[in-house]
């Protein structure tokens, strides 16, 4: 029985991207051997979307009220995005020290 799942964000900067996201998320953590962090998440959902072009994979943080969580990080020096409308949600994302970006957004459909 399929009991998680398990995100890998590939980073220039790992080292400050797990202490970043350890703070952001401020879940339990475990040293999976060797200093490797390994961050538990919040609840979370799947979605199947079509394409026309090659597969690929997407991670989202969510949030309840985007612009609350934006003017949180922006107090603590964390850079994002211009929150857009895409009817869907309010989406933006969160600037990581390693130099990539994670989505972050305030879901409009249903939340399972």
């Amino acid at each position: 029985m399929i009991t998680g799942a398990h995100a890998i964000l590939y980073s220039a900067d790992a080292e400050a991207d797990r202490a970043f996201l350890k703070d952001l998320l401020d879940t339990r953590t475990v040293d999976a051997g060797g200093g490797w962090l390994i961050i538990g998440l919040p609840p979370a959902e799947v979605a199947v979307h079509p394409t026309d072009g090659p597969p690929e994979h997407e991670l989202y943080l969510m949030c309840h009220d985007v612009d609350a969580t934006v003017a949180d990080l922006g107090a603590r020096g964390v850079g994002v995005d211009p929150v857009t409308d895409q009817g869907w949600g309010r989406l933006t994302a969160i600037h990581l020290p390693g130099g990539g970006r994670l989505g972050l957004y305030e879901p409009r459909h249903p939340v399972p």
